[in-house]
């Protein structure tokens, strides 16, 4: 085996045998196909990249079908935000399709199905059918309907479609076998009656179709070549499979369903369902709330398309189910943001520095590197005066050999600035330390070339020059969560978990050349981590939300724990 075989997830290993046994590149096609009835996740994500990734590797067309056949849940809010969030993946798609384009098609079969004693409308209440579905080791019942005429299946399924009957009152149901081991072979509902305005269709059908009636139908329809579904979807492929049976044509290509693993994350759900319970609650502001692990969420924390297609690369395709720490997604993010992003200083819990022997009034502006790792990256202007802002936590009166930053009597450098040495502070009633008194070496600019300025010292401190400083809300995150699966727990909620620290709020001062920044523009802000700026900015009130630390700070958590 070469090392290019080698490098192949399964899923291409199946693409491959398939094109030594007959398939041609030219019949090549996949197919996302989500529902929208809510926002994308990071583990839809994966699903795009496969897709789309096979499609790019294949050079194979790949469709966009949204899999709209549940009016009660589904609306085009949601269907703009998911074509939004896989445009902004990086993906092109070959065509958009929707599942009811071919509502009509579907129920042609389905009228094809009858007439073949294929099917047949059953009018028991949803209790009675479960009642009578079996379990996985003892056989079902068949229905007391199951063996109506061709005629009176055929009159009961049309007024369902003309709207001639109440919800729940009659569904259509494929006649499969009620003994089988697959208890979802079990006569499947094929239609139901719902009496809701379908985003697309208005009202003009009142019948919908079950996913794995559609699903596969729909995949014959725009001759997918390969049907790609995540592992809970294995039991369906028998069904998947005798459906096409019964509409296929030999002359045309037959899909074929294929599964994989899901990668869930840990600290966070996926659930759909879970995720609007966090909204509905107010746990979050939003879908799109940068604790969400929703793309529109990860797109407003400031993660970029490349780190997200980076993570599903490095994770990878599994025939089992992972759970994959949020740390690897942060390293993504980290790692590309740190060969892009722009280097800019901010302070965010400030202290006072007043430099004692610079002139008072007096302003200069110092060189700054837009990105050292990157020489087409330019360089900007920094502002200095007397009196700068630096953290809290970069001063002590007092301190070990091994702290290098601000101490009463030792000197330390300012970023793209001067030598300073810190000659006195002054305190509060409390004793808190409120403002520190230092002087200058007017010849230690960095980059000046002198010798003064070649001076090594082993401290340098971000700051920001109080009077340029601009004042800006800060949003730091966290995990959303603070158990890695909080929705595996039987006997607790998985809102019991939820991490009473997600979000902080704070005020920050940052350097002016961050005034005109654009939304959703990234940053490094030196010595603390990358930001973005958030869709709430205004030219009045700057808003910049943490995306994700220099370091992974809950290893060292995890570790103490």
């Amino acid at each position: 085996m070469s090392e290019a075989e080698r490098s192949l997830n399964f899923i291409e290993h199946i693409i491959e045998d398939d094109l030594k046994n007959g398939y041609s590149k030219d019949v090549l096609r996949f197919r996302f196909p989500p529902e929208p009835n809510g926002y994308l996740h990071i583990g839809h994500a994966s699903s795009i990249c496969l897709n789309f990734g096979l499609g790019l590797r294949y050079g194979a067309p790949v469709n966009l079908r949204f899999d709209d056949t549940n009016p009660a849940k589904e609306e085009q809010e949601f269907v703009d935000a998911i074509k939004k969030d896989v445009k902004w993946l990086g993906f092109k798609w070959d065509t958009e399709r929707y599942a009811s384009d071919y509502f009509q098609q579907l129920y042609d079969w389905a009228l094809l199905l009858i007439k073949n004693e294929k099917a047949y409308v059953d009018s028991q209440s949803s209790d009675e059918m479960a009642s009578q579905k079996g379990t996985p080791t003892e056989p079902g019942k068949e229905s007391p309907y199951r063996n109506r005429t061709v005629e009176e299946n055929l009159e009961l399924f049309i007024a369902m479609k003309e709207g001639k009957f109440e919800e729940g009152k009659h569904v259509l149901r494929a006649k499969v076998d009620m003994t089988s081991s697959n208890m979802l072979m079990r006569d499947p509902i094929i239609y139901r009656v719902l009496h809701k305005a379908h985003h697309r269709t208005n009202t003009d059908w009142c019948i919908f179709p079950m996913y794995d009636w559609t699903h596969g139908e729909s995949d014959y329809i725009e001759q997918v070549s390969h049907s790609l579904c995540t592992l809970e979807f294995g039991m369906h492929r028998e069904l998947y499979d005798w459906f096409l049976d019964q509409v296929v044509d030999q002359n045309k290509l037959r899909p074929k369903q294929r599964e994989f693993a899901r990668r869930n994350l840990s600290h966070t759900v996926v659930s759909k369902r879970k995720l609007a319970r966090l909204v509905e609650e107010g746990v979050v502001k939003s879908w799109d709330d940068p604790r969400m692990p929703t793309i529109s969420g990860l797109r407003r924390r400031g993660y970029s398309p490349e780190s997200i297609r980076n993570f599903a690369d490095t994770i990878g395709i599994a025939k089992r189910d992972n759970l994959i720490d949020v740390s690897l997604l942060e390293f993504q993010v980290r790692d590309h943001l740190n060969k892009v992003a722009p280097r800019v200083m901010g302070v965010l819990d400030p202290l006072k520095v007043v430099i004692t022997n610079y002139p008072e009034g007096e302003e200069e502006w110092l060189d700054a590197e837009n990105n050292p790792g990157d020489e087409n990256a330019g360089s900007r202007k920094v502002p200095l005066s007397r009196e700068i802002y630096i953290e809290k936590e970069d001063f002590r009166e007092e301190a070990n050999k091994k702290f290098f930053r601000m101490k009463l009597g030792k000197e330390v450098r300012l970023k793209n600035g001067y030598i300073l040495m810190a000659e006195s502070c002054t305190k509060d009633a409390e004793g808190n330390v409120i403002e520190v008194q230092c002087t200058y070496d007017p010849k230690s600019k960095s980059g000046s070339g002198t010798e003064e300025s070649l001076r090594k010292v082993k401290g340098t401190l971000h700051w920001v020059s109080i009077k340029h400083a601009l004042e800006a809300e800060i949003r730091l995150y966290d995990r959303l969560f603070t158990d890695e699966s909080p929705d595996t727990h039987k006997d607790k909620d998985f809102m019991e978990f939820v991490n009473p620290d997600s979000l902080e709020t704070i005020k920050g001062y940052l350097e002016p050349s961050m005034k005109n920044l654009e939304i959703g523009a990234q940053v490094q802000f030196q010595r603390l981590g990358y930001f973005c700026v958030d869709p709430d900015s205004t030219a009045e009130k700057l808003v910049f939300n943490k995306t994700v630390g220099l370091r992974d700070s809950w290893a060292k958590i995890e570790q103490k724990a």
